[in-house]
């Protein structure tokens, strides 16, 4: 059976044949993927950039907190992608499991968190800018479509249906077999979280009234039981789902069995921590701290979109 999106004949160092020995840890290094690096390097570029002319054209400076959030999502889509992550996520599908996290629990929020639209369109030169706005603008096709996805029970079933479709095991075993298929996969997850925290975090442009932070609770806490209970099954089935990783070299002393369960433990402990962080700070918004910042784009921000 072939294992990973290279197969058994080690087109990567994580990637190796049955029998073989497991990758040193030199070997395993970052990837240079220029399909990856390159977008991840246009949207930093962009990021700087739009936050330096919106800085310098603005009276009231936009938060550096925002450039530092918008950096980190960058980054962590960069750790998950191209980092060593990506060739243990091969053989060891607890690491898969953090990969899966990186993208979906801290990329897509950490870069909804930077209130992006502003920025990345200060970033691009202007002729650019008046197209992509025409793109956005109200009863656009574009602003429409976004606008429906990102509807609370949408965004929630999307996000939902991603996850579950993607862990049975046909999916699974398809995407650890083939290499655009399992980019596809990777895809599918970060486009799902965004969808997923739009809702809670409500960048610009702004599509709809902010939700109440009680019903951005709710949401929250039914996300986090059904990843409890996908992450639970990964964690308590007695036999392993995916038999990719029963063939795959052991790189740490771990039955393909046990790392299963770390994988679920993965899930639902260290995902679930993250959705109960956000409920948290909810709720003390809720409960009468409104000196908390929003977690949102600020309505001046998309004034400076227009430029005026």
């Amino acid at each position: 059976m072939a294992h990973g999106p290279g197969g058994w004949a080690g087109a990567s160092p994580g990637m190796l044949g049955l029998g073989q020995a497991a990758a040193s840890p030199d070997a395993i290094g970052w990837s240079c993927r220029p399909e990856i690096l390159l977008p991840l390097s246009v949207l930093l570029a962009l990021h700087g950039v739009g936050w330096w002319r919106l800085s310098s054209r603005s009276h009231s400076r936009v938060p550096t907190w925002r450039l530092v959030s918008g950096v980190a999502g960058i980054g962590a889509a960069g750790v998950a992608l191209l980092s060593p992550v990506d060739h243990l996520a091969d053989d060891l599908f607890f690491v898969h499991m953090v990969q899966h996290l990186l993208l979906i629990k801290v990329a897509a929020p950490a870069l909804l968190l930077a209130d992006p639209l502003p920025v990345v369109l200060w970033g691009l030169p202007a002729a650019a800018r008046v197209g992509v706005g025409h793109l956005l603008a109200r009863r656009a096709p574009l602003r429409v479509a976004w606008q429906a996805l990102t509807w609370t029970p949408v965004a929630w079933l999307t996000y939902a249906l991603t996850l579950w479709l993607w862990h049975l095991p046909a999916a699974y075993e398809a995407a650890l077999t083939h290499r655009l298929l399992h980019d596809a996969e990777h895809v599918a997850f970060f486009g799902a979280g965004l969808l997923f925290w739009w809702p809670v975090i409500a960048p610009g442009p702004h599509l709809r009234a902010r939700a109440h932070d009680g019903a951005r609770i709710v949401y929250l806490v039914l996300a986090t039981f059904q990843e409890a209970m996908l992450g639970l099954i990964l964690t308590v089935v007695p036999w392993v789902l995916y038999p990719s990783y029963a063939l795959a070299p052991r790189v740490l002393a771990l039955s393909a069995q046990q790392d299963q369960t770390w994988g679920g433990i993965v899930m639902w402990a260290a995902g679930g921590a993250i959705d109960m962080l956000v409920v948290l700070a909810l709720l003390f918004r809720l409960l009468g701290r409104p000196e908390l910042p929003a977690l949102g784009g600020r309505p001046e921000a998309q004034a400076r979109v227009s430029g005026r």
